[in-house]
């Protein structure tokens, strides 16, 4: 895989093999004090038509609001999966157009920049398919079916680097992403010597659920669960990670679809997970659908020097050498990182500021993170990180 970075001669390997967690945790910020990157826009801001392709529920509520604040942006057509839903959608958002298929909207003139909203499956056709007729690109998580599709989508937008392209950050971290950030790079718990966390469900197993696309390899690819979501905030935390071994179970192993039909479940509900970072600390994850009155999600980072909590509710905890137990730990709303995706795109089209939640390039990295507990689950081997194509 190709370096962006600028620094041809050391190589992704070689830069995770020379890093060390300190160094990681003191450059992550950077990332998300952009977000707060501010620049006035000229009393008339380029107009820019942005087509829908996919508009469900997240575009609706979030995507398509956080659009309309922007000056100068028009939502101008939208594509859903027939005719009749489109113009349900345009109707709803108040869109001039709408479209019976996405190749139409693709085909049709006046459109700038697509916004794409379906499932990981078609997310790769589209996004060259755009960036082939000249749209900038913001594309729903989670990036494509699997790494291989990723790494189309990041050679489309190298092969159009006049385009802007940005994902939709899978991870809902915001809130305490520059907290953790400042206390690992403040040195205080010292190094970073291992990592738990769990992504779970309180609910016991639903052996009668419903069949969504989440739980369908064809609509989801690999992606399991919110594995990639936390994957990408352990990157900002901690930087990218190396030897992955994955162990996944499909507990519930046949779900009804809508019209009450079994099927198989091909997506695994319950994953296990070991890897190592730069510095050789190990991270233990765990994520399940089927983990009754479990805690919930909860993170620990165990240093040399101390311990940082992170509880169900995004709280914060950090007890160090000496103290008797965790003490809660200062977030206040003031310092926190802000959902901004949208306004970041649309600055990012006139030249106010870059991507940086989040690039392809990111995306590549959680997808293959992804890939690698799938290919190590089946071979019952470890799996180095960058994955070879």
């Amino acid at each position: 895989m190709s370096n962006d970075s600028g620094h041809s001669k050391i190589s992704r390997r070689e830069l995770l093999a020379a890093a060390s967690l300190p160094v990681a945790a003191a450059l992550a910020p950077s990332a998300l004090m952009a977000q707060d990157r501010r620049t006035q826009p000229s009393r008339t801001p380029k107009k820019i038509r942005v087509g829908i392709v996919g508009a469900g529920g997240i575009v609706n509520t979030v995507h398509a609001p956080g659009l309309r604040k922007m000056p100068g942006v028009e939502l101008v057509a939208v594509a859903n999966r027939s005719l009749e839903s489109s113009q349900r959608s345009a109707k709803e958002l108040g869109i001039p157009r709408a479209y019976a298929d996405w190749q139409q909207l693709m085909n049709a003139d006046g459109i700038d920049a697509v916004l794409i909203g379906t499932w990981p499956y078609t997310h790769r056709e589209m996004t060259i398919a755009a960036l082939d007729s000249g749209r900038h690109v913001l594309c729903q998580a989670r990036m494509a079916n699997d790494a291989a599709e990723a790494r189309d989508m990041l050679a489309a937008s190298t092969r159009h680097s006049n385009l802007v392209c940005q994902l939709v950050p899978t991870s809902q971290s915001y809130r305490i992403d520059r907290a953790v950030q400042g206390l690992l790079a403040d040195g205080g718990i010292g190094e970073v010597l291992s990592v738990e966390a769990q992504m779970l469900q309180r609910g016991f197993a639903n052996f009668s659920g419903e069949l969504d696309w989440r739980h369908d390899a064809r609509y989801s690819g690999i992606n399991v669960l919110n594995v990639g979501g936390t994957y990408e905030t352990m990157m900002r935390w901690l930087g990218p990670g190396n030897r992955v071994v994955g162990k996944t179970r499909v507990q519930i192993p046949k779900r009804r679809d809508e019209k009450g039909a079994e099927h198989a479940a091909s997506i695994p509900d319950h994953v296990e997970v070991i890897y190592e970072v730069g510095n050789g600390a190990p991270v233990h994850m765990r994520f399940s659908e089927t983990t009754g009155l479990s805690r919930g999600n909860d993170i620990w980072i165990h240093g040399s020097e101390g311990t940082i909590r992170i509880d169900n509710e995004q709280n914060i905890f950090v007890g160090r050498r000496g103290d008797k137990e965790l003490t809660p730990h200062p977030n206040p709303p003031e310092a926190q990182a802000k959902h901004r995706v949208e306004e970041e795109f649309i600055n990012a089209i006139r030249d106010i500021e870059p991507v940086t939640m989040n690039t392809f390039e990111i995306g590549v990295q959680y997808m293959e993170w992804t890939e690698a507990i799938h290919r190590s689950s089946r071979t019952g081997t470890a799996v180095t990180l960058p994955l070879t194509a």
